[in-house]
């Protein structure tokens, strides 16, 4: 890695000076908290001026989807990073600074309004940029979301847990993966940014920055809505919850993305899809900490799987499913070691 951040700072050398960027003699690169990839981000600061360097091995990860989605929505008026130079073959990046403020520090009872309305009005723009020049988006067909889901089942339940999944476990959780795909392909289909949540909206003055978009697809019109009111960092009471959704489903009416709004079919529609991008969440932060050693993420599975179970308890097909996550799910976390029982006890006592 020190290897990769000296070839990084003798890039920005060169590009700064093939762009016309003059560096102070005391510029310095700084280390910006990472996500949950082989990424990592630099702050580069020369005087009163600050870029944002990005560090994507490219034999871990592909920055063409980021190159080509970045430029296309910038330019189409959202609020991402403007991709000032990248050299593919390196896996490097100097894009604009957003600055570090995330609307996870800023959310609280008296800021939500205002700060999720923003976040709505730049989600309806995401939602119909699905043109990206040289970069079609991929689709969220039933393959990624079962892939996604097996992720719960691998990670979490298996590898995690230890648990061992009877046979006649299997047949449900293959029926409820069922019924989740049938839900979210039955949607509208609009492009989707695929993690729209607290940790990657930045508070930019009286505007929004969003970031990590490069997994990007055309989707199912509720998930990145789910994605962003049912945050697996922070919850909402359900009166609150429903008011944003009530008040986004209006404007998706006025836009013409959806017909008409019945309020049962598109709160089925975001209930289902939370269930499943929440047993996705809970895989990743299952394997984050198996395969890449990354402890920070298991903090937030009670909660995530919290809402799975809530979900799950009011939908007639999915009561079972809940019932075995509340009777064999919940006391295999606090048997085990990953998991402190009084973070548990806040959800589910």
């Amino acid at each position: 890695m020190g290897q990769r951040l000296a070839g990084l700072r003798a890039w920005v050398v060169d590009i700064c000076a093939a762009s016309g960027i003059e560096l102070a003699s005391d510029w310095q690169c700084l280390p910006v908290s990472g996500d949950a990839s082989f990424r990592r981000y630099f702050r580069l600061i020369s005087g009163q001026q600050s870029w944002i360097l990005m560090d994507a091995p490219p034999e871990k990860e592909a920055s063409l989807p980021f190159v080509k989605i970045a430029d296309s929505w910038y330019s189409q008026g959202i609020k991402v990073p403007q991709v000032i130079a990248a050299d593919l073959s390196l896996g490097y990046m100097l894009l604009s600074d957003l600055g570090d403020e995330q609307y996870l520090q800023h959310l609280n009872d008296s800021s939500a309004d205002d700060l999720y309305t923003r976040a709505l009005d730049e989600l309806l723009l995401i939602q119909k940029a699905t043109d990206v020049a040289g970069f079609p988006l991929p689709e969220y067909d039933e393959a990624l979301l079962q892939r996604e889901m097996a992720l719960f089942h691998d990670w979490f339940l298996q590898d995690l847990l230890g648990l061992t999944i009877k046979p006649g476990v299997e047949h449900l959780w293959k029926d409820v993966c069922a019924q989740l795909v049938s839900s979210a392909r039955a949607q509208p289909q609009v492009a989707v940014h695929r993690d729209y949540h607290s940790r990657n909206l930045m508070v930019c003055g009286d505007s929004l920055g969003v970031i990590d978009f490069q997994d990007a697809v055309i989707g199912p019109v509720t998930y990145d809505l789910v994605s962003l009111l049912r945050d697996c960092y922070i919850a909402w009471p359900d009166l609150k919850v429903y008011g944003w959704v009530d008040q986004y489903a209006a404007q998706l009416e006025a836009e013409g993305v959806l017909q008409s709004f019945d309020r049962a079919e598109f709160y089925y529609w975001f209930d289902l899809m939370g269930v499943q991008r929440h047993l996705k969440a809970s895989g990743i932060f299952a394997r984050l900490k198996l395969r890449d050693g990354k402890d920070g993420y298991l903090a937030d599975i009670p909660r995530t799987l919290h809402y799975i179970i809530r979900v799950c308890s009011r939908y007639q097909d999915l009561l079972t499913f809940a019932a075995w996550l509340n009777e064999v799910v919940v006391p295999a976390m606090y048997a085990s070691e990953h998991f402190d029982s009084a973070l548990l006890d806040e959800w589910f006592k």
